[in-house]
């Protein structure tokens, strides 16, 4: 018995400053603000959710930002990059721009039969264009500066920095039900379920990285998608015989929730299709407001105090 995943369904990171964050993803990037809420963990503390225009699993990329948090070093232990799907033929118009807007960039390489433009934001966050000659249906967020024919469409890959890639590889072909579908130096790609951009874990194992420390410009966890309640209990139960570490299921609102650490040491979640993010607010106006999870909800006025102010 294996787990029912489908691809990757959200990406947490650490950043230090909320409003450098909110204008780099939103203006530079082009992504929408779906979802302004709290580290459910650290009330204050914002959680934000950057992606498409609904939100989409397997589009959002979100931030604890901590004010002044030192910078951390993305390095094996981690979650190393983060690769958005964009069209072919789409890194010129967004070499130009990063270019810019004075963004680092850092030069175009060749990843199996793709495009890649490495870049980082404002905290050292290492980012990625891909331009997937796959094709990837998505519709991209409407941006008032960023064609259609270039925008991005949602996640490609996530990348994992490992020191030692036997263990992690007999978590995501085992339970996980992934499977290796390339290789090439260093790195090798796996899949799961129908394949494609949002599917792809690359597991990274150049002995020239450094050990990776946790701070701003980091990721925190990965989470990876599955359909219902009853596949992501089928999933801890997967988990759990495969003696891995497994957290009870907890109801983030928008998505229930299981976490675990795989033996290289990035710490995985595994995370509902649904709800999604339209239960609190409609999709037309999706984060305009504060939205805190049912439980948080006679807690608003002193955490909306405790908060600092976004604009």
């Amino acid at each position: 018995m294996k787990t029912n995943l489908t691809g990757l369904h959200h990406i947490t990171a650490i950043s230090s400053d909320v409003k450098r964050n909110m204008q780099f993803y939103t203006q530079v990037l082009g992504l929408r603000f779906v979802k302004k809420s709290v580290n459910q963990d650290d009330t204050g503390t914002y959680h934000l959710y950057y992606g498409n225009y609904t939100g989409a699993p397997g589009t959002a990329l979100t931030f604890f930002p901590w004010a002044g948090l030192p910078r951390g070093r993305p390095g094996t232990g981690q979650s190393y990059a983060t690769a958005f799907s964009v069209p072919v033929d789409s890194l010129a118009f967004w070499g130009e721009r990063l270019s810019r807007l004075k963004i680092t960039t850092f030069p175009v390489e060749t990843r199996f039969a793709d495009q890649v433009l490495p870049f980082s934001d404002h905290d050292g966050l290492r980012l990625e264009l891909v331009a997937t000659t796959e094709g990837d249906p998505r519709p991209p967020t409407p941006s008032a500066e960023i064609p259609a024919e270039h925008a991005i469409r949602g996640f490609h890959s996530s990348t994992l920095a490992l020191q030692s890639v036997d263990p992690t590889v007999a978590v995501l072909t085992g339970p996980m039900g992934y499977r290796l579908v390339a290789e090439s130096g260093h790195r090798a790609r796996y899949t799961v379920a129908d394949g494609g951009p949002s599917t792809y874990v690359d597991l990274l194992t150049d002995p020239a990285l450094p050990r990776g420390l946790n701070g701003a410009g980091t990721i925190h966890h990965v989470a990876f998608r599955t359909p219902d309640d009853a596949a992501q209990v089928t999933a801890r139960q997967v988990l759990l015989q495969d003696s891995l570490q497994v957290s009870p299921v907890i109801d983030r609102a928008y998505f229930k929730s299981i976490y675990y650490r795989e033996p290289g040491g990035v710490l995985f979640e595994i995370a509902t299709d649904q709800p999604g993010f339209a239960i609190d607010e409609p999709v037309e106006t999706l984060g305009t407001k504060l939205s805190l999870p049912p439980h948080l909800e006679s807690h608003r006025a002193e955490i909306e105090a405790a908060l600092p102010r976004i604009n």
